[in-house]
């Protein structure tokens, strides 16, 4: 577990702009999915400012640990956080699912929080992909 927290300690440590950066994507794109979720009444946080304690607090620390690595290992890695993020917001109610839902009558109820962890793990490539465009195209650097 020590080898583990040392990973991740390492990880994190990055230029703050690169930091700031990663939050202000994550924050905007998480506004615009909650957004996004309620006007076509998929899915949507209980409270507006669970983006900064899911989308900041939780996913961009995840995304900065998985940097760098292959896209497939972000994608598997980020699976399991975003399946973690998902049963948890619904089982604790702070994450809302409209009844049937385009995802529930494309996938069906018992499939919606696999569905919706399927999709949200592929933030963690494209976010790092992004976020590494935007800072290399502001500051020159990786």
């Amino acid at each position: 577990m020590k080898e583990f927290l040392n990973f991740v300690i390492q990880k994190i440590k990055v230029d703050r702009r690169l930091l700031v950066i990663y939050c202000l994507v994550y924050f905007l794109w998480g506004l615009g999915m909650n957004w996004f979720g309620a006007q076509v009444e998929i899915a949507k946080f209980t409270f507006w400012w669970q983006v900064i304690s899911c989308y900041i607090l939780y996913m961009v620390p995840i995304s900065l640990a998985l940097r760098g690595l292959p896209f497939h290992a972000q994608y598997a890695y980020g699976l399991v956080a975003m399946g973690l993020l998902e049963f948890g917001g619904y089982a604790l109610g702070t994450s809302y699912a409209y009844p049937n839902n385009i995802l529930d009558q494309f996938f069906n109820v018992r499939n919606f929080s696999l569905g919706m962890a399927l999709f949200f793990a592929l933030y963690f490539p494209l976010g790092n992909w992004g976020v590494g465009k935007i800072y290399k195209m502001l500051f020159g650097k990786n």
